[in-house]
């Protein structure tokens, strides 16, 4: 599948960096619906870490996507699964996402997701080891292979727990 867009360096915060993440089956909503994405071909993924409150994905829309749909209906995708979960565990953190705005009754994701294209191996690269250094600059880990949720085993052991990812330089 050919790809009509630059890889982009994707971050999307939770709502006032509440620690949503911090939850396993949360970790996996965003797994499995990257999983979903690819399956179907929207996109590429060759990078990506999971934080508490955050993630970070390196990512490129294939064929006659939209950047902008798939982005949106991934996130919006992601909020109702993670606004399901947390009202079937009855978990306080559901207050904590109540926005009562005129489109919305709660809300997950902060607005505007940062989103960089990588136009050079170099910038690619560079937010590349940006990601996999994230758990390390937060103490979550010493080394960032330690670390479950990134894509840094992948690269740095070869090892492939992630099997939608992507090489770089594939």
């Amino acid at each position: 599948m050919i790809a009509k867009y630059y890889p982009e360096f994707l971050t999307v915060t939770c709502l006032n960096w509440i620690p949503l993440l911090s939850a396993r089956e949360n970790k996996e909503i965003i797994i499995n619906s990257l999983q979903f994405l690819i399956k179907e071909g929207s996109v590429k993924v060759s990078g990506f870490v999971l934080m508490e409150n955050h993630f970070h994905l390196i990512w490129q829309v294939m064929g006659s996507h939209k950047r902008e749909d798939v982005q949106r209906d991934f996130l919006r995708y992601t909020a109702e699964q993670i606004l399901k979960q947390l009202r079937n565990l009855k978990s306080p953190m559901l207050e904590e996402l109540l926005v009562n705005a005129k489109d919305r009754r709660y809300q997950v994701w902060e607005r505007n997701s940062l989103s960089i294209e990588l136009r050079s191996s170099q910038v690619f690269k560079q937010k590349l080891e940006y990601i996999h250094a994230n758990p390390v600059r937060a103490g979550l880990c010493n080394l960032t292979e330690e670390y479950y949720y990134p894509s840094a085993r992948f690269y740095e052991l070869n090892e492939s727990n992630w099997d939608f990812l992507t090489h770089y330089e594939d």
